[in-house]
């Protein structure tokens, strides 16, 4: 279903592929999203939607060293985030503070809280501790995973423990389990990885196709939502990790990202490199989605995308829910390009 255009723009002044939702406001529905000029000063936007949801303003706009390759606001402190930064040859990944009384000054610096240093590979993200307030991080490279113990108050952070992929691909992205804090999964070229991080050491395997995304169903234990480049949107249970239990086909070219939405069940983004973003309802039943039962009753088939938005005219990198809006979310294209839609009256629908 093809959505008309009904969102809520906002510009950033360069290229850009990272947003994310800065959850610990619980006031305010704001993201941040960081630029990434190779030439130029990069800028990280606090972008904050008004309150009657009808229009977009920079509550704050900050310096920031280097292309920003990855961008996530610690989840307990909404003035912290971490980013993952690039010069072009070399990269490096930061803890930042936003000044506290930035609104009243002329040119507010981020503050550094710490550097991740340790790191000889390309660094590809960072994840926050997924349940509440914590001290634990974890830094992912094209090799390694590392595991932080941060303090915000002596600006440090250690390295407690460290396990190599030990893979013949790379390791592209990753997510912490918000149901068992010992387990973070990892993407890989041709497969999903998943780490116990307790003893640093790998447990389950899921082969896979060209996997750029992953994420787990806030809802529900051992299912999760993995993008893959041509082969689409697979949702897998961790208890029968063969095959999938549904399959979408996400995108007309390659499918990026994906996202569960935090509160409703079932209900999923995905975004590509056709410049749309498309917004899924699979249903779960009781315990799993099952395809036998689809495949011996097709007349309950129901399709499973409720609609498509197609506001951009780049790839789309960013992509995120709100969580204290969990009908609404903030996309972001290439070309700098930040889309705040609210999916209500698509699932208002259903």
């Amino acid at each position: 279903m093809q959505g008309a255009s009904s969102g809520i723009g906002y510009g950033l002044k360069y290229q850009a592929r990272c947003i994310s939702d800065v959850k610990a406001d619980t006031d305010h529905t704001t993201f941040l999203a960081g630029t990434l000029s190779l030439k130029e000063e990069n800028e990280v936007h606090l972008i904050r939607l008004s309150s009657s949801g009808t229009e977009l303003f920079c509550e704050g706009l900050f310096s920031h060293p280097n292309e920003i390759w990855d961008l996530v606001s610690c989840p307990f402190d909404q003035r912290i985030f971490s980013t993952v930064y690039s010069n072009g040859e070399t990269y490096g990944a930061a803890i930042w503070q936003i000044p506290e009384l930035y609104g009243e000054l002329n040119s507010p610096q981020l503050e550094k809280i710490t550097s991740l240093d340790g790191h000889a590979g390309k660094i590809k993200c960072i994840l926050w501790w997924p349940s509440g307030r914590h001290d634990k991080l974890i830094s992912i490279d094209e090799e390694n995973l590392y595991l932080w113990s941060l303090d915000a108050s002596k600006k440090t952070a250690q390295i407690q423990s460290q396990d190599s992929a030990g893979m013949p691909h790379k390791i592209s992205g990753g997510a912490w389990d918000p149901h068992d804090v010992n387990s973070v999964a990892a993407t890989f070229e041709s497969s999903l990885q998943l780490w116990d991080v307790r003893a640093m050491g790998k447990t389950i395997s899921i082969e896979c196709s060209h996997v750029r995304s992953v994420d787990y169903h806030p809802k529900r234990k051992h299912v999760l939502v993995t993008a893959e480049h041509e082969s689409g949107i697979h949702i897998w249970d961790l208890r029968k990790p063969k095959v999938p239990i549904q399959e979408l086909p996400g995108h007309t070219h390659w499918t990026w990202i994906v996202k569960c939405n935090p509160e409703y069940d079932g209900v999923i983004l995905s975004a590509g490199t056709d410049s749309t973003v498309n917004l899924w309802l699979v249903s779960l039943g009781n315990d799993d989605v099952s395809t036998e039962s689809q495949t011996e009753s097709p007349t309950h088939w129901v399709d499973p995308l409720i609609n498509t938005y197609s506001d951009y005219e780049d790839s789309i990198y960013g992509l995120t829910w709100s969580s204290r809006e969990p009908w609404i979310f903030a996309s972001l294209s290439y070309d700098g390009r930040v889309v705040v839609e609210s999916v209500k009256p698509s699932i208002s629908k259903k």
